[in-house]
């Protein structure tokens, strides 16, 4: 007996399909010196955290086959609540710049973001978009 897969596009599926597509983008920019407006504070970021054990080169594309992997794993809703939890745990570090980097994350006032800062930022919505999908249901019904 063939069992036929049915997927339903709900806008749970949607949003968690524009987060993967989100990181996709974010992680293939990251392959390409210098195309990552984040590239360098991403580096920094991790070269502080891990004590500069990681060479430069290593570390981002270490972050970018971490982020094109959650990215793949969204998109085709693979292994759904173990990525979203890896996914959560890297939001949590792209916040780290805004107290290891305060410089760079802010203007004069600790209320004006710089460019960076606000991309920083822009974080809490794809965080709240992984917490989303993390209840989402399973999807896919055999018929």
């Amino acid at each position: 007996m063939i069992k036929k897969l049915q997927l339903k596009l709900t806008p749970l599926c949607l949003m968690r399909i524009a987060l993967g597509i989100v990181y996709l983008w974010f992680g293939s920019l990251k392959l390409f010196p210098n195309y990552s407006p984040a590239e360098q504070l991403a580096i920094d970021t991790i070269n502080k955290l891990t004590f500069g054990i990681l060479g430069d080169q290593f570390a981002i594309l270490l972050l970018a086959s971490m982020e094109l992997a959650i990215g793949l794993f969204l998109v085709f809703n693979l292994f759904k609540k173990q990525v979203v939890l890896v996914a959560l745990c890297h939001i949590a570090c792209t916040f780290t710049p805004l107290f290891l980097f305060y410089d760079q994350s802010f203007n004069d006032s600790p209320m004006v973001l710089t460019l960076l800062g606000q991309y920083i930022v822009k974080n809490l919505v794809l965080a709240s978009a992984l917490f989303v999908i993390l209840k989402e249901p399973d999807l896919i019904k055999e018929q």
